[in-house]
């Protein structure tokens, strides 16, 4: 369902393009299309390749480049984060708010390691709960704390 949506904004964008301010095109995009990205980002942010496509597609419409042309470096100066981006910040906001809603190492064993403070993480072998944001979430901490 969010697809259409998004899409409906990206065809809103084509005709606005050639009379607006660069500024006003940035605030249109965060007011209607970032915003429809935005809501439940959390529970479907990992299967989003097609929507990071659109997005990419609105931003090369914005900076008026052709449909084949990389987007990176606009990104960084529109200072827009790419969906994956705004994915993981979601995920590590939604840690912060609900970490009490999480299990430490210590909890579940008493031995003392260098893991000890780090959020325990529960083996599974099932789709379905490993796709909870929970469990994405967790993957994401584990990655950032090898760092």
């Amino acid at each position: 369902m969010i697809i259409p949506k998004l899409s409906v904004a990206c065809f809103a964008f084509r005709p606005i393009n050639t009379f607006v301010m660069l500024n006003t095109l940035k605030m249109v995009y965060h007011s209607y299309f970032h915003s429809i990205i935005n809501y439940g980002i959390i529970f479907w942010g990992n299967s989003s390749h097609s929507i990071f496509k659109l997005q990419e597609g609105i931003i090369g419409i914005i900076m008026g480049v052709r449909i084949r042309d990389s987007c990176r470096e606009f990104f960084k100066l529109l200072n827009i984060l790419p969906l994956i981006s705004q994915y993981v910040i979601s995920l590590l906001l939604f840690m912060v708010n609900n970490s009490s809603q999480f299990w430490v190492n210590s909890e579940i064993c008493n031995i003392n390691t260098r893991n000890n403070s780090d959020f325990y993480q529960p083996l599974s072998h099932l789709t379905i709960y490993q796709n909870v944001p929970f469990i994405w979430v967790l993957m994401y901490i584990t990655v950032f704390q090898m760092k």
